[in-house]
């Protein structure tokens, strides 16, 4: 059913919903346009909205061939909504449940588009907060690039920012997605530029191997290898781009590098990656928790089942048992973790991909083949035991047999 958005536009079809609103299909003065019509608690949020309304000149101005562009914000009433261009296409997450994992030249295509949108934010002095694949959407209308990718464009800039205010998250919740969540952002520091630097080079290793480096398991897991866990290596991919992913996924914010640079790393990458097939890696399985059982991956909806028929882990929701919706929305508030539990987390190497069937050290399916492997030589032991016993008897046996009553004497006491 259609409704009115202000004096100017007309919702007429849903296309998504999330935790921060819907997304309608929308016709405005100029055409066809998508309105993110933000939920009704937040529109009575007067804070919420003030800030909304300052941030009206800067989100207007954003204008970008990889960015959605905010065509206006409306404040009526009940109502509280971005206009947007509208983009012909899909997201990165649904292209990601159809394909698991991209040729590393696509991948690498798609980031730069990302790259250079924030970029020109970053110069605006806007700071996405959000980057993560629900929010890439792809133009199917437009021509193809290498690797034959679509133009990817960022949306949702700002709305992070408008939901982050201090009446609703205080000083001890942070706001975002915890996969692609900076380290600085989960202890508690305030957003810079580097954080979508970070949660950018998250989406790249997600496009190459399948899976988020520190994702899988309960979000305060996934928070705790943010900070405490080093990356792990993904074959198969060239030794420049490792170091690229590497850099951008430093801890330090300062050594990341800034978007401009790693557009025009990327783009420099592309030659080489011509040609390249998706890589053949096996994600990690299930990591363990403190009780030393295997956790079991949360449903999200990013997860798809593996030929294996393990649950493919993908982004986890911040609400354990949300229903998942069409675009994924995960803008919620979850607590700052306290030193203890940051530096409760085992040091190392994060969930390390392996070659296709191999299973990953410490994983369970590892310490199961383990286990096996050890019943095996133990029963194996124990039958050797048994036969040199046997061997041993039967020697023994032979011996008595064949000895003289002298010396039969001689092997055992007699009674007096």
């Amino acid at each position: 059913m259609a409704r009115k958005i202000g004096s100017r536009y007309t919702a007429h079809q849903i296309l998504g919903r999330g935790s921060a609103g819907t997304v309608w299909l929308g016709e405005g003065p100029d055409g066809p346009v998508a309105v993110k019509l933000l939920r009704e608690d937040l529109a009575s949020d007067e804070e919420l909205v003030g800030r909304f309304v300052q941030e009206r000149t800067a989100l207007l101005g954003l204008e970008h061939p990889h960015v959605v562009s905010v065509r206006d914000l409306v404040v009526d009433g009940n109502d509280l909504a971005l206009v947007m261009d509208l983009v012909r296409g899909t997201d990165l997450r649904t292209r990601l449940e159809r394909d698991r994992r991209l040729a590393p030249e696509a991948a690498v295509a798609i980031v730069a588009d990302i790259a250079e949108g924030l970029a020109a934010a970053h110069a605006a002095g806007i700071v996405h907060r959000d980057v993560k694949p629900e929010n890439i959407l792809l133009d199917m209308q437009g021509p193809l690039g290498p690797g034959g990718s679509h133009r990817a464009l960022l949306t949702d800039f700002g709305v992070a920012k408008l939901i982050d205010t201090p009446k609703r998250t205080r000083a001890t919740k942070i706001i975002g997605t915890p996969d692609y969540l900076a380290p600085e952002i989960v202890e508690g520091l305030p957003p810079r530029a580097s954080v979508d630097i970070y949660a950018l080079a998250t989406v790249l290793y997600e496009l190459l191997a399948g899976f988020t480096p520190f994702g899988g398991g309960h979000p305060g897991a996934v928070l705790r290898r943010h900070v405490t866990e080093s990356v792990a290596p993904l074959p198969g991919i060239t030794d420049e781009l490792w170091q690229l992913l590497v850099q951008c996924l430093a801890k330090a914010p300062a050594s990341r590098l800034r978007a401009s640079e790693l557009a025009a790393r990327l783009r420099e990458q592309l030659p080489t990656l011509a040609g390249m097939p998706p890589l053949d890696v096996d994600e990690p399985d299930t990591e363990q928790e403190e009780d030393g059982e295997p956790a079991e991956a949360a449903p999200s909806a990013s997860s798809a089942a593996a030929p294996s028929g393990r649950v493919r882990r993908g982004s986890v929701p911040l609400v354990p048992g949300a229903k998942p919706d069409s675009n994924r929305d995960t803008h919620t508030s979850m607590r700052v973790p306290a030193p203890d539990e940051l530096a409760g987390g085992a040091h190392g190497t994060a969930r390390v991909p392996r070659a296709a069937g191999a299973p990953r050290p410490g994983s369970a399916r590892n310490r199961s083949a383990t286990r096996r492997r050890r019943i095996t030589l133990g029963v194996a032991a124990v039958a050797l035991a048994a036969a040199a016993g046997i061997g041993t008897w039967a020697a023994t046996s032979g011996d008595d047999a064949g000895a003289t009553p002298q010396d039969t004497k001689n092997s055992a006491p007699t009674s007096p």
